[in-house]
């Protein structure tokens, strides 16, 4: 192999190494958003761990986090839990923190 077959062997295996972390990240910030929204929403113990399991389902819908937050929006609309979508999507960001290093503290 040469050098530059090398080093892009060793970018892809960078690329697959970040997207396996983003992937983690993104499920685990989705469980704990589960969490978060089964606690306001009055759901405790098994029941709210698989609530948080349908957080992260709601995910595989479509690319990116639009279908993540219209799953709890809907969720708390329906129970007519008074939460603005700026506390949501500051909860998305603030746990996408919080995956992140429990990930990296693994």
């Amino acid at each position: 192999m040469t050098s530059f077959d090398d080093r892009r062997k060793s970018y892809e295996d960078r690329f697959a190494h970040d997207q396996d972390l983003k992937f983690k990240a993104e499920a685990r910030r989705n469980k704990l958003l589960g969490l978060w929204a089964a606690e306001k929403l009055g759901i405790s113990g098994d029941a709210a761990d698989a609530y948080a399991k349908e957080v992260v389902k709601a995910d595989f819908e479509e690319p990116g986090d639009e279908d993540v937050f219209r799953k709890v929006r809907g969720d708390f609309d329906e129970k007519h839990i008074e939460i603005s979508d700026a506390e949501i999507r500051e909860q998305m960001v603030s746990l996408m923190e919080t995956a992140i290093d429990q990930i990296n503290t693994e």
